[in-house]
Order: structure tokens, then C-alpha cells, then sequence
């Protein structure tokens, strides 16, 4: 198979992991990185042995698909620029920071027949994959998702940043929309929310409580979920899941709790990731996770940030 040429927009804490997972695909070249800081673009393009430029613009004429890592409110200036361009993009989550920024997103690829994917990396957890499967009428769900503080991602806050990742995973899981939503965050070490929580209430009456924090002393990532007569923890760190079951009786006794452990393979998730994205490209197959399952989640991420400024603009009036 021809080699499938890529680049990476933006090389900072998460982009130079794209760089250097592209780097390790078979049939796949890694044929630049751009950052807006030289020295950072020349650092990891000399560790990956490609090119380094500080123009985006650069890649255009030399990739067949590239990576968009960039602070939020640029991916849509710059997918939709690579989509015109005729390249395929996969976008780092969230696809941007307002739905109007989606919205060129999807058309762009769309004029242009060119693959878009939103780059929800949990998707591709061998633990995530396992529980999908198996899950069915979920009934509650509860998410933990902390971390500790580091200068980054600080142009959105911690819903768009961390919270978003099980959002995403819990929207796919129900199967219904989002009935109602309460939350509440506050700022604490930047000007925009450090910490928040949310209570989702869906039409068919699944219920969603989801904590995300970047300013915690430890680093969690657990989702836990209730589906009939059955409790399913998942640890995305460790990627691995507990399931819980009510069995029969033993005579008289109460019910018995049966309880199973399972370890998927392990893989990391962005590797599965961009290892999907390049074969969609190739095939000219829907991705899987395209423009609109982006924007499906960003437009419930946004509505939940919408709830907690209020909720945080209450307490500043209060006397």
C-alpha cells in the first residue's frame, strides 16, 4: 500500500503524542509537525526525524491527513483551512469551541468529501470497547474524572477539557437524549471552571452524575454504571472492569452478589485511535467518530457549561 502521508498542527502536551504515534504506524510517514513556537516545532520534529515549521500552512500540497491539536479556538480556522485543501483532519476534542466552529467543520468536510474525526480518545479504551459491548438500558451512571493541576488546556475550562471525555462516553451508551440538566462549577487556580459537576436526566429516565476536576491532589479516571440487576466499574487508567451481578438465592439467603473481573488487552487508546482515523482515510469510510457524534457531544458539553456559569454567577450575586 502507498505510503500514507501525515502532519501534526500544534505540538504541545497532547500533539507531540500524535507525532510520535504517527511516527510508529506502519505505512504511514510523518511528514512534518508546525507549532507556533520554533524551538518546540525543531524539538520534536528533530525526535521523529521530520520537518519542523512554525506555518501551518506549510503542510498544505505535502500530507494526505493531519492532526489539529491546537488550542480550542483555532480548530476550526484550521480544519476547516485543511478540509478546503483537500486533506483529511482529525480534530483533537473538543471539535470546537462553539457549535457555529462544528458547523464550518462538518460543511468543509462535506464540500470537500474529505474525512473529519473528533479525536474522543476514550473511545478507543480496550475497557470502554469491552463495556459497550456488554451494556444494555443503562440506569445510572456515575463518572469521576480528576486531576492534578498542570498549564494546560487553560483557553477552555474543565468541562470542555476533561468532563467532555465521559460525556461522550455516556452519550453513546443511552439510548436517549438528554431530558434536563443540572450543574454546578467553580474557578479556583485560573478564571475559568476548575472543578465541576453535573446531573443529566435523559428521556427514558437514566440518570448521569459526573464530577471533573483539574485541580485535584490525585489523578482519577473511574466510570461506574448500573444496568439491570448488574454494576459495572471501569478504571480508564488501569483499563480494566469489575462487574457486579445478583445471582440466586442459596435456600432461604439472601441473594447472592457474583462478582467478575475482566482485563482486555491492553493498547493505548490514541494509538488505536490514529491507527483508525488513518484507515477511514484510506478507505473512504465513515471514522468513528465523525463531524456530527463531535458535535452531538460538544452540543452537550456546552449545555452543561452553559448551567454551571449560571449556577456560579448566582453565588457571585448573592449579598
Amino acid at each position: 500500500m502507498d505510503e500514507f502521508r501525515v502532519g501534526v498542527v500544534g505540538v504541545g502536551a497532547l500533539g507531540q503524542h500524535h507525532a510520535r504515534v504517527y511516527a510508529s504506524l506502519p505505512g504511514v510517514s510523518l511528514v512534518g509537525v508546525a507549532d507556533v513556537i520554533e524551538l518546540r516545532a525543531r524539538e520534536i520534529a528533530g525526535a521523529h526525524k521530520t520537518c519542523a515549521f512554525t506555518d501551518y500552512r506549510d503542510l498544505f500540497g505535502k500530507v494526505n491527513a493531519v492532526s489539529v491539536v491546537t488550542p480550542t479556538a483555532l480548530h476550526a480556522e484550521i480544519g476547516e483551512a485543511f478540509l478546503n485543501e483537500g486533506i483529511h483532519v482529525l480534530v483533537e476534542k473538543p471539535l470546537s469551541n462553539s457549535l457555529a466552529g462544528a458547523d464550518r467543520l462538518i460543511s468543509a468536510a462535506r464540500r470537500n468529501g474529505r474525512t473529519l474525526q473528533a479525536g474522543h480518545l476514550e473511545r478507543f479504551n480496550p475497557a470502554v470497547r469491552l463495556v459497550r459491548e456488554r451494556v444494555r438500558q443503562p440506569r445510572f451512571f456515575e463518572a469521576h474524572r480528576m486531576g492534578v493541576f498542570t498549564p494546560r488546556s487553560l483557553d477552555i475550562d474543565v468541562i470542555l477539557d476533561l468532563m467532555i471525555h465521559d460525556l461522550d462516553i455516556i452519550r453513546i451508551m443511552v439510548p436517549s437524549v438528554p431530558l434536563s440538566i443540572q450543574a454546578v462549577g467553580i474557578a479556583i487556580l485560573t478564571s475559568r471552571i476548575d472543578i465541576a459537576n453535573a446531573r443529566i436526566e435523559f428521556e427514558d429516565g437514566c440518570v448521569a452524575n459526573v464530577t471533573a476536576s483539574r485541580v485535584s491532589t490525585e489523578k482519577i479516571r473511574k466510570l461506574r454504571l448500573f444496568h439491570a440487576r448488574e454494576y459495572i466499574s471501569l478504571d480508564y487508567t488501569r483499563q480494566d472492569v469489575a462487574i457486579f451481578s445478583v445471582g440466586p438465592a442459596a435456600g432461604a439467603g439472601a441473594p447472592r452478589i457474583n462478582g467478575t473481573k475482566l482485563n482486555p488487552p491492553h493498547r493505548e487508546p490514541l494509538a488505536a485511535e490514529l491507527e483508525s482515523f488513518v484507515d477511514a482515510c484510506r478507505r473512504e469510510i465513515g471514522p468513528e467518530c465523525d463531524g456530527e457524534d463531535g458535535r452531538a457531544t460538544l452540543d452537550l458539553a456546552l449545555r452543561v457549561l452553559a448551567r454551571a456559569e449560571m449556577a456560579q454567577a448566582r453565588e457571585i450575586d448573592r449579598p
